[in-house]
């Protein structure tokens, strides 16, 4: 088994618009890994209507798949019991008002990464390598109204960084 390594940090990138007034800068985790075992699922995976995230201005502007969970129950729901996602598929959580998102990873066997996003599209902040099967509280402290939960290790991937545009399809 090989030990993993940290990622490399990657400099917030310079834009011709400003960034917004509440944008945490990218900051290093360590990798996370899968849990040996996942708690298994009481009721089966919902089915969540599907949109797509574009990053816009990201080096060559890649997109992801996500499952849209828009109500408290999918909310609520999320990710858990899941041992896998596709590498380019996601969740997308999303509130019609913009206040400070608190996550946790209950149940939850996938690392992943959680970008906070404004209504308007911008990523106001990334947390990396979020580790599986915890109850801690995760969350920058900026209002958003959605949040991405990607594979650990997918934003950084594909250049993504706070201050980038998005677009929500869906």
């Amino acid at each position: 088994m090989t030990t993993p390594t940290a990622p490399v940090p990657i400099p917030l990138p310079s834009f011709n618009t400003p960034l917004p007034a509440c944008t945490v800068p990218f900051a290093t985790a360590p990798v996370a890994s899968k849990p040996e075992q996942c708690p298994k699922d009481p009721t089966g995976n919902l089915k969540l209507p599907l949109g797509r995230v574009t990053f816009v201005d990201a080096p060559s502007t890649p997109s992801a798949e996500v499952e849209l969970a828009r109500d408290d129950a999918s909310r609520e729901r999320g990710l858990m019991y899941r041992t896998s996602m596709p590498s380019d598929s996601g969740m997308l959580f999303s509130w019609s008002d913009e206040r400070v998102r608190s996550f946790w990873m209950r149940n939850t066997c996938i690392p992943l990464d959680m970008l906070y996003i404004t209504k308007d599209g911008i990523i106001s902040g990334i947390l990396e390598q979020v580790p599986t099967l915890n109850e801690a509280p995760r969350r920058i402290n900026c209002p958003v109204a959605h949040v991405l939960e990607l594979n650990a290790g997918w934003a950084r991937a594909h250049g993504l960084a706070p201050g980038m545009k998005v677009t929500i399809e869906g």
